[in-house]
């Protein structure tokens, strides 16, 4: 389903913010339409009934809890354009099993994939400058971080991984 509720947060001369406000969604497959470039926090919460959501080039930021206990949710489609993902953001998303996230990306916030039971493995890339604490806490199946950077280049690891979790530093 596409989201045709798309409004400017703000006067045009207040840097272009356009962001998604008090969308009515009924269907589990989310197609983000672009021009969007902010998702706003807890958009999306706890909407058990999602499945699947697709976020264009244009949006650059997901606001905090916007995903949060979307226990249905098992795929998630970046096309880029992405450069933060805010704290605790996709938290309980139990059905993710493998994310990669998007070239451009600069920042995780703190707690951003924690409780997400499911999930087995996810590819962090180059661009990632920045991981909160505890990003990864009891995400109990996860066997694999890949980071596309030199070893130790980002501090904190393993970010509240398991310490069953293999990090794989690809730089």
């Amino acid at each position: 389903m596409w989201i045709n509720n798309v409004q400017s947060d703000f006067p045009e001369n207040n840097g272009g913010y356009v962001g998604i406000i008090n969308a009515i969604i009924d269907a589990e497959d989310v197609i983000i339409p672009e021009g969007v470039t902010v998702i706003r926090n807890y958009m999306f919460a706890d909407r058990t009934d999602l499945t699947s959501i697709t976020i264009p080039d244009s949006v650059t930021s997901i606001g905090k809890y916007a995903f949060r206990n979307c226990t249905g949710l098992t795929a998630i489609t970046f096309t880029g354009g992405l450069t933060s993902i805010g704290d605790n953001t996709f938290y309980g998303c139990k059905g993710l099993t493998s994310i990669a996230l998007p070239d451009g990306l600069t920042s995780i916030g703190t707690w951003a994939f924690s409780n997400c039971r499911g999930l087995t493995s996810i590819t962090i890339p180059n661009s990632v400058t920045s991981i909160g604490k505890f990003v990864f806490a009891n995400c109990t199946n996860l066997a694999t971080i890949t980071i596309n950077k030199p070893e130790g280049s980002i501090t904190g690891a393993p970010w509240g991984a398991p310490s069953t979790t293999q990090i794989v530093w690809n730089g």
